[in-house]
């Protein structure tokens, strides 16, 4: 396997967020670059700004032009900004979301021609990035446009807790209407696959919530349980995925049913990320599963109330970094081994 560092692509949110103070406390870590070799896609001036601001007078970013420059042990930043753009912390402005865009384009586009390996996104604000470039509801959906996957899944994950969920940034009133048997039935097989080929998890149990409240006690509150989640759960086990369910969301988490799971599959954006941001908030991490490239971010937004104030905590996007890393390893790991198996296994069998 290819031991060279990997080129970890960093995007830096919204400029007036908390996007480049956690960016910043994450790569004073010196140890970050046994690990991998990070980019930065972002303004070496507003960078400078929140570096003096938060005390990291130290530090500095080696500047470049393009990935194939980067310094393997150094920061590096690409300066995809001119200076028009300033930050403005704590606001929600047209430059801050053109700034992020911008970020994100370079990135994107340098990942799809095989510069970096890998990208991790600073939070973004979903209002202030729209434009005529930018309609979607988040990274999720940009993402899956631009690599053209119908298939893809909003997965939080941490070390002992990760969730999927069947639909994403949509209205509370709409999200009945998505609760059909062939759309969970690929999110549980986007989860397993997940699990196996970005995890090296073998044979890995999946846990469904149900939609309504005790999961329609047997159909007297709701009908969706029945009529669209069942079947799809036993779809699933009949093609050899250990699906089970669906569980009442609320006694799944307060009895710790979850820990019993490899992996849970929620029916909407909320069901799934409050318990998941109540118990693993500090290390959670937000994976785009299905992707053909491997793209992590924190599981936070741009916490404008607290920006520039030197209070942002950055272990959330130092866990993105890893994940990043560790997801590219496995996938890469995964590969090897299905491409041949009997040298995998005579491997296996040696090392026992």
């Amino acid at each position: 396997m290819n031991n060279t560092k990997l080129k970890i692509g960093i995007t830096h949110g919204d400029i007036n967020g908390i996007g480049y103070e956690i960016i910043l406390k994450t790569l004073a870590d010196n140890g970050i670059y046994d690990m991998c070799v990070p980019i930065v896609y972002g303004s070496s001036k507003i960078a400078a700004y929140y570096r003096k601001n938060i005390g990291m007078d130290n530090f500095s970013f080696n500047l470049i032009k393009y990935p194939v420059e980067a310094n393997p042990k150094r920061a590096n930043l690409i300066n995809v900004l001119n200076d028009e753009f300033k930050a403005e912390p704590g606001a929600a402005t047209l430059m801050s979301g053109k700034a992020a865009f911008i970020s994100l384009e370079r990135a994107t586009d340098d990942l799809k021609k095989g510069l970096i390996d890998a990208i991790v996104t600073a939070p973004i604000h979903k209002q202030a990035i729209q434009s005529n470039q930018f309609q979607f509801p988040g990274h999720t959906e940009y993402l899956q446009s631009k690599f053209g996957n119908n298939d893809v899944l909003m997965f939080l994950i941490s070390e002992n807790l990760k969730v999927g969920t069947l639909t994403g940034h949509i209205p509370i009133n709409e999200i009945s209407q998505y609760i059909k048997k062939d759309l969970i039935l690929k999110k549980i097989r986007l989860i397993h696959q997940s699990l196996e080929k970005d995890f090296g998890i073998n044979r890995p149990k999946i846990a469904v919530l149900g939609l309504n409240p005790h999961a329609s006690d047997n159909g007297l509150i709701g009908k969706e349980e029945q009529s669209e989640i069942i079947p799809a759960i036993k779809q699933a086990r009949d093609e050899k995925i250990m699906a089970m369910g669906p569980y009442p969301a609320d006694g799944f988490f307060a009895s710790l049913t979850y820990k019993k799971f490899d992996a849970i599959l929620a029916m909407y954006h909320d069901q799934g990320l409050s318990p998941f941001k109540i118990l693993a908030f500090e290390d959670g991490v937000n994976y785009t599963a299905g992707l053909p490239i491997v793209r992590t971010s924190p599981d936070h937004g741009t916490a404008f109330d607290i920006a520039d104030k030197n209070m942002a905590n950055p272990s959330s996007f130092r866990h993105a970094l890893f994940a990043a890393i560790d997801i590219w390893n496995k996938r890469a790991e995964y590969n090897e081994i299905t491409k041949n198996p009997v040298a995998s296994l005579k491997r296996e069998t040696t090392n026992e």
